[in-house]
Formats: C-alpha cells, structure tokens, sequence
C-alpha cells in the first residue's frame, strides 16, 4: 500500500511540476482579432488563400525605434503595441533578423537594430504574446549579410572550415535554446541571408553546404517541428537560382523552404517568380516562398536620409508609389505566392515597421542614430564595414516603404493583408497618373504626349487628357545629350513625362528595348546566357539590354552586330557600351565592317558592377552604296565566377567636316 501511495505521489509531484512549467510560456492559443474594414482601400480577394499561408513582417528595427522615442498606433489613435497592431490586421509571422556581435569592443552598436540573440528575444515574446509565430534569420556575420557581402563574425575570422562548422552549430543551438527558454514560438528558421554563393566569408559550396548544414541540424535539434528555410535574392537571374537549388540538394542540405527576396523595382516579373520557385518546388519537393518584399506608398522622405527608391524613372513602377499602389502591389504577390506557385506557403514584408527616428532635423536624428541604432548603419561599424557603412552610414532608406507614418500612425495598406482574404470593395477612382518615359533624338521632334493613363484604385488604366507645363523645347534642344523631368496635370493628379534627348542614331533598336531581330547575336562559344534581358537597374539608358553569361572557362565567345540600310555617304561615329565582370583575360573591340571588312575597331574592357566603358569610333567614312554592318566582339576566358556583362546604346551618328 506505502508502495502505491509513494507512486501516486511521485506523478501528482511531476504533473504539478509540468503545469507550473507550462504556466510560465506565454500563451501559444490563437487570438480572434475583430474583423478589418476599410472605407479607403480596394482589395480584390485572393482565392484559395490558406488558413495558415504566412503573412509575415519583418520589424527587426523595432526596440531600436522605441528606444529614441518612438510611439507606434492603432487606427483609432490610440498608442499601441506595435506588434498587436501587425497583428489585428492579419500579420501571423514576425521576421527577426539575428546578427552575432553587432558591437564594437566599447559596446556601440553597430545600427541596424543592432540585431542580436537579445533583440530577437524581445522581439519574439512580443510576437508569442500576440499570437504570431516568429521566423529567426541568422545572418551568420556581425552586420548585414546581402548579396554584395557576406562577411564572417569576428570571432570566427581565421577558423578552419570545420571549426567554423562546429561555431555555427554551437552559437545556432545556444540561440535557440534562449528563445526556447523565453516561450518564443519559433515557427521557422533561416540558415543564412541572402546566400547568393556566399556565405560567412565562404565562396565555395561545399563550403556553404557544410555550414547550412550546422545550422538546420540546430534548428532540428531544438525546434523539432520548425521549418528550415534557406534565402536567396535576384530571382530574375534564373541560371543562378536553379543553381543554388542544385548545388543545395548535391551538399545535401538538410531544409525545408527554398526562399526569395523579391522586390518589384528590380528583380523582375511576378510570372519569372512563379514559374522559377515552381520548378524548383517540383524538382527537390520543397516548399518556396517571398521571404522578403516592399514597396513604396510615396516618393517622399521623412528621415532626412535619402531613400533607395523615389521618383526619377530609374527603376520598374509598375504601380503609382501611393497607399493603395502599395496595397495593389502586395495583393498580386500575395495571389502569385498562394495561387501560381507550387508549394507556395507564404509572404513576408520586409521591415514594414521602420520609420523615422523620430527627430525635427537630420542632427537631432543623426544623433539616434549613433545612439540607439535606428538608422541602418552607425559610425562605428565602420571597423567591420569600412568600405560600406564606414562611408555611408546614416539614416533609414526605407521610411516611404513603410505601414506607418512618420509619426507611428498606420496607413490604410496595413488592412491589405488581412482584406485579401475576403476581399473589400469601394467605389473605382483614379489613384495616380502614370508616368510616361519618351527618348527623343536631339535631331529629331520631340512630341509629348496629349493624354496619359490615370491608375484607378483597382489597378486599372483610363486614358486622360493632360497639360504640360513649363516646357522650353528650345533648351531642351540645345541643352545636348540630358533628362528632363517634364511636369504636367492630368484629373487634377500630377503627371511626369521623363524624357531623354539623344543624338541622331541610325541604328535601330539601339537600346534594345525593343527586343527586336535587328540585333544578330552568334556565340562561337559554349555560353549559357545571351539574349536581350528586361532589367532597368543593369540597364545604361531604358529598361533592356544585352546580357551574357557563362560559368565554364573560355565559354564565352560572341559577336552582336546589326546591319545598317537606307544611310547616305558620310563620315560616321559609332560606340557601343558594356559592364561586366570576372573576365580573366578578354578580347572585347567595337567595330564597323564594309563589305566584310573590318574597317575600324576600338578595344573594351569589363570592370565590375555599374562601371560602363564606352568604344567610340570617331570617325570612319561610308559611301552609301556597300554593305554596312556594325558590332561588337567579345572574349572572355573567365576568372572561375563565371564571366558576365551587360551591352547597351550602341549609337551610329553622323560627324560633321
């Protein structure tokens, strides 16, 4: 009997035991939030949405903020917190980004967020508290982790690969274990940011592999049912991500989610996306999502720190920077995501929630800056990031692509991710006009446009009659080769017309925007890429341009020529431009050939990222009879990345005696 009575005991002691535990987690059970309505915003309803499709947000930047002051609200005004705000509006993940030791040795930050393990901690029991789950982002470095960099922790500098191996693991575990410890309901981990063949100061894949591998074998271990995803950013680069996912499955990574960057104003098409991370998803049976998203409901700026995207024509605006184009663009993600991709399972903003640092003046937020870091880079990273942050820290770039006001109140798009799922209608008006690009010869007659397209709310299009102003032809004629940002109004909304002035080009097609068979490309080599690509920021002028690529040494061998009619005799120019890089030893000359003969030619060379170097030909004379045909020669044996580049303006112009 004393036997079964010291069981007994034993089991009501553990079961307490186990109740007291669970008592002291925040509650984990799902939050009914009152329904979202708008009297503002049009939101078609995405079909077929999952209960459990994630609506995420990254606001890493959160506690940083609030530490300068910040205040954040809810839409009745009240002050809230601003993650029960994310959310009541249909928000069910919060993205943390986690940086190993974003301090110097006097303990200023970085900026940033300066994201650490604490960060995240505060962060995710704020999310858990509201219901949402949180997907931790190791970047695996001290500070930013993107595809232009990829540096490795300082501690960890000098290690071999198998004792960074065993670093990763261990600081991966210990990290986990602390949100554990902290209740934080971690519903996935990402091993690595932006790992475009690069990560924690490794190149090589196996390289890669073996860490990612640390990493997910982590995240197993102490979040068993969390899943394991792996990022990578530039979707339109296709070759690229359908070797990642190779190179992923050869390393055999151990993970769940193959995750994309995508932001509208540079990588590409909502169907290049879909079709992409669908084959990828049917070939290694993965699940694939947007990790990180944004785009912008004004041009204007709040922090004193310019933005990287704005008004100018410089990048892809394929909705007007306003609320609703803001919340026109995330229903066409969130829809392509949940309805055109297989094993789509989600969405997430990025850094939706930061907003100005809260100061009257640059000094006065220069100063939270340095302070809090709520800008994205402080003065003192500057010992780990001397060529990027030690030149350009500052402010927050992103301010304009946020769900808040300057002064913490949300806008009306923040309702979009929780009106996709059932749809909100309201009456169809014109939103913004659309800009209109023209490139004009400065020979030839500039003609603007007599009507524009008004973007309704539902993203729409109504053609509209417009009034320019302020426009002097005569300058703009004899002002040379410039851009002009000609304003006009159109339905009472501003209009911009964005015109180039050229020299007369005898070419066709000469930006290849066109896309058309007057441009005769033939590779004498075994190349993987060439063909005309539509990509405004690796564009010299327009939207298109000639791109080529290839990882195999001595593969890429080329000629792109056009033949050239109806042109009377005369003396010619002619250039053509280029960017590129990893080229090794080239051979890369512009030429005109006569008859089939070249007749002159001028050399070439690739010289990295944005660096355009134009061939011109001053001067060749042409009798308006032979065969004229004009080109550009390009060979590279490759430097082991893979030799690329991208060809733009080829221009063929008369010279005077």
């Amino acid at each position: 009997m004393k036997k079964i009575f010291v069981i007994v005991l034993v089991l009501c002691i553990a079961l307490g035991a186990v109740s007291a535990l669970a008592a002291c987690e925040p509650e984990k059970q799902k939050i009914v939030w009152p329904t979202v309505t708008s009297d503002e915003l049009y939101v078609k309803k995405v079909d077929n949405l999952p209960e459990d499709f994630i609506m995420g947000m990254d606001a890493s930047s959160v506690p940083s903020l609030e530490k300068g002051g910040v205040k954040f609200y809810d839409f009745e005004g009240n002050e809230t917190d601003v993650y029960k705000v994310l959310a009541m509006n249909g928000i069910n993940y919060i993205r943390v980004r986690i940086w190993n030791d974003p301090f110097d040795a006097d303990g200023n930050g970085y900026g940033g967020g300066n994201c650490d393990i604490a960060n995240a901690i505060e962060i995710g029991k704020r999310a858990t508290q509201y219901g949402m789950k949180l997907l931790a982002n190791f970047h695996y470095s001290d500070f930013w982790a993107d595809p232009a960099k990829q540096m490795v922790p300082k501690a960890w500098a000098g290690m071999s690969i198998e004792d960074k191996e065993a670093a990763l693991y261990a600081y991966t575990k210990d990290c986990l274990n602390q949100l554990k410890a902290a209740g934080v309901d971690v519903g996935m981990v990402q091993v690595g940011n932006e790992t475009n063949g690069a990560m924690c100061g490794e190149t090589k894949w196996y390289r890669i592999a073996k860490l990612m591998s640390a990493g997910s074998r982590a995240v197993r271990e102490v979040f068993p049912d969390a899943l394991v995803g792996v990022h990578f950013a530039n979707p339109e680069k296709v070759s690229n991500y359908k070797n990642y996912a190779f190179e992923l499955s050869y390393g055999e990574v151990d993970y769940d989610v193959f995750i994309s960057s995508y932001y509208p104003y540079w990588h590409g098409t909502l169907d290049n996306l879909s079709s992409l991370l669908s084959e990828i998803a049917e070939e290694y049976g993965k699940k694939v999502m947007v990790g990180e998203t944004s785009y912008a409901y004004t041009p204007a700026d709040t922090d004193f720190y310019g933005n990287t995207i704005s008004d100018g024509g410089a990048v892809t605006k394929d909705y007007p920077y306003t609320v609703q184009g803001q919340a026109n663009c995330m229903r066409e993600i969130i829809d392509t995501v949940a309805n055109k991709t297989t094993n789509g399972i989600g969405v997430v903003y990025w850094e939706g929630t930061w907003i100005s640092a809260g100061g009257a003046s640059y000094e006065e937020n220069l100063a939270k800056w340095e302070a809090n870091g709520s800008g994205w880079a402080s003065s003192y990273a500057s010992e780990y990031d001397p060529n990027d942050a030690g030149l350009y820290h500052g402010g927050c770039a992103v301010d304009n692509q946020a769900f808040f006001d300057a002064s913490g109140h949300p806008i009306e798009s923040l309702k979009v991710w929780s009106l996709v799922r059932g749809g909100n209608t309201v009456e169809i008006k014109p939103d913004a006009i659309e800009d209109t690009t023209i490139i004009c010869d400065l020979n030839g007659e500039l003609v603007l446009p007599t009507h524009v397209n008004a973007v309704m709310n539902d993203n729409s299009k109504q053609s509209i009659p417009v009034e320019w102003q302020n426009v002097d032809m005569d300058a703009m004629y004899n002002g040379g080769v410039a851009k002009y940002d000609i304003v006009g109004t159109a339905g009472g909304m501003t209009a911009h017309c964005y015109v180039s002035m050229v020299e007369t080009n005898f070419l066709q097609d000469y930006s290849f925007e066109e896309n058309s068979s007057v441009w005769v490309a033939t590779p004498t080599g075994n190349m993987s890429e060439l063909y005309n690509e539509n990509k405004v920021t690796d564009s010299l002028t327009g939207n298109r341009h000639y791109h080529f690529w290839s990882a195999a040494k001595n593969s890429v061998e080329f000629t792109l020529e056009q033949e050239v009619s109806n042109l009377r005799a005369g003396a010619y120019k002619y250039a053509i431009s280029i960017m590129g890089g990893d080229g090794g030893a080239t051979e890369i000359y512009a030429y005109v050939k006569i008859n089939g003969e070249i007749v002159a030619q001028e050399s070439l060379e690739l010289s990295g990222y944005g660096n355009w170097n134009t061939a011109l030909i001053e001067r060749f004379e042409y009798d308006g009879t032979s065969t004229l045909v004009v080109g550009i020669y390009v060979k590279c044996e490759g430097s082991g990345a893979g030799a690329w580049g991208k060809i733009d303006d080829a221009l063929l112009n008369s010279v005077g005696d």
